[in-house]
């Protein structure tokens, strides 16, 4: 039982990477020189190796870029690899907008007969949201504007089924990460770029290890102790997820 115990406090925890699109909602959009899916793939690679370098065991959602999933088969893969945390990459469609924001389940949704997420889930991403968030944006600050954290029941999908259909099958903390609006100019520079790319997943990690630190050292078996605010509101870009 001892031994037992030690595995499951020392085991790391599995994040699982959703880099969006293409899906059943769409391929996603584009800017003019890089496409949603190749900025969510390669942010998505990078962050997993990053993940992984600091201890962390990394699930995906997909093997290679143009792999069509859907948002439930999306889910389902985190639940089967019973991961922690599922962190979706996205980048939005905004007019007038820029910045990174996310979007976590507030309520519970419908996709067809089935209701979710559970209400433990709603419970436990609404105290991790905000510290996702916070650790994402603060090392974003002065590279991309700070969008602030919402309802996915705000974004198109979301909408109709009141959360995400990524959201609703879930069985564990989800969290949407739009990293820029890609049509701005300055947003696609950020993304297109090696510089802003490596930013993007230094704040996302950040963002996990705030979220879901690492256990320490193995506990004492003699009865030692086991060793930002939110922006503005998104307005604006309301697509499918």
């Amino acid at each position: 039982m001892i031994l037992f115990a030690l595995i499951l406090l020392t085991t790391p925890p599995v994040i699982c990477i959703d880099p969006g699109h293409p899906s059943e909602v769409g391929p996603g959009t584009r800017g003019k020189k890089i496409t949603e899916i190749q900025a969510a793939w390669k942010v998505g690679l990078a962050l997993r190796t990053q993940l992984e370098q600091r201890g962390y065991r990394v699930v995906m959602t997909k093997g290679k870029p143009l792999e069509k999933v859907t948002n439930k088969l999306r889910a389902e893969i985190a639940n089967a690899a019973r991961a922690t945390l599922m962190l979706r990459l996205h980048c939005d469609y905004a007019p007038g907008e820029t910045g990174c924001g996310t979007f976590i389940a507030t309520q519970q949704g419908t996709d067809g007969k089935f209701r979710g997420p559970s209400p433990g889930v709603l419970s436990e991403v609404g105290k991790l949201g905000p510290l996702f968030h916070a650790a994402m944006s603060a090392e974003l600050k002065g590279f991309l504007r700070d969008r602030g954290q919402h309802p996915d029941s705000q974004s198109a999908v979301g909408s109709k089924h009141g959360a995400l259909i990524g959201s609703i099958h879930c069985k564990m903390p989800s969290i949407l990460v739009e990293m820029c609006v890609l049509n701005s100019a300055g947003d696609e520079a950020f993304i297109t770029g090696k510089k802003g790319q490596a930013i993007m997943v230094k704040a996302l990690a950040a963002g996990v290890q705030a979220t879901i630190p690492l256990r320490g050292k193995l506990p004492q078996i003699d009865g030692d102790k086991v060793g930002k605010k939110s922006g503005d509101i998104i307005g604006g870009g309301k697509r499918g997820r």
